[in-house]
């Protein structure tokens, strides 16, 4: 074969593989949040779903709390696909044993299951939400300044012998009145004021699936559809829903998929 053809199927050839290319900004670790970038034509599949690509590139996904499986991204560029596969890192999540409470302090009433049943469903229609917004490319902040941090993201507790769900939040503490700002760019997807477990909620829609929840508020200042502003004041610390005392507990989720707070925020 002339020399000429092959050093042009070679230049065609990694011409091929940096068209598919992907840069990721995150780690490959259970409960971590990810942004992808790669070329704005692309088609991208995390696993078996197909993910948005933003105008400029940029994909978002997360890794759940219990994942023990490999992450499959296929990336595929006017009729090539490349597949990687990344090796998900295992965490230790801190688990709390108490014994000897009230029945009623570990098991809701049988007459708040359909009311649970109810909200739980409003929450899951919000974070299901797949838009073209692209704020989740954005860095995020505290929503609290100075806040200390009293509970942590994939923490469990087991009571009376009863596994409970893990905490896939982060709890701040604060005075009961402390003010709210929103971490990210984003439209309000969900304004609740009297949630059974959750109390004043609040959910924002940042594009791609990926919202953040806002839990346990004493007062909610924006409305449904709201467009907020990074750092714009959202509402206040209160202890409402099953709470024990004035505090802030945040979330991050990829769609059904609960992430730790901790990956888009400076906390060490």
């Amino acid at each position: 074969m002339d020399s000429k053809i092959i050093k042009l199927s070679i230049i065609i050839f990694f011409l091929i593989i940096k068209a598919n290319a992907a840069e990721f900004n995150g780690k490959f670790i259970q409960g971590h949040f990810i942004i992808g970038k790669t070329n704005p034509s692309s088609k991208v599949i995390i696993d078996k779903k197909k993910v948005k690509v933003s105008k400029d590139g940029f994909f978002a996904f997360g890794i759940d709390r219990d994942r023990k499986y490999d992450v499959i991204i296929k990336i595929n560029t006017d009729g090539n696909t490349q597949k990687i596969v990344k090796r998900v890192q295992k965490r230790k999540y801190n688990i709390q044993r108490i014994d000897g409470l009230e029945e009623k302090k570990v098991t809701p009433p049988e007459e708040v299951y359909e009311r649970i049943k109810k909200e739980n469903k409003l929450i899951a229609k919000a974070r299901e939400i797949n838009s073209d917004l692209d704020f989740f490319k954005n860095k995020f902040i505290l929503p609290l300044e100075n806040a200390i941090i009293t509970g942590v993201y994939g923490s469990q507790r087991i009571l009376n012998g009863k596994p409970r769900w893990p905490h896939y939040g982060i709890d701040f503490a604060g005075d009961l009145g402390t003010p709210i700002k929103a971490m990210a760019d984003g439209i309000a997807t969900l304004v609740e004021k009297d949630l059974y477990f959750t109390g004043a909620t609040l959910i924002f829609d940042h594009g791609h699936g990926i919202s953040t929840l806002y839990m346990h508020m004493d007062k909610i200042f924006v409305e449904k559809d709201d467009i907020v502003k990074q750092g714009d004041i959202i509402g206040t610390v209160g202890s409402s829903g099953r709470s024990t005392g004035p505090h802030l507990d945040v979330r991050l989720n990829w769609f059904g998929t609960r992430l730790d707070p901790a990956t888009v925020l400076d906390i060490n």
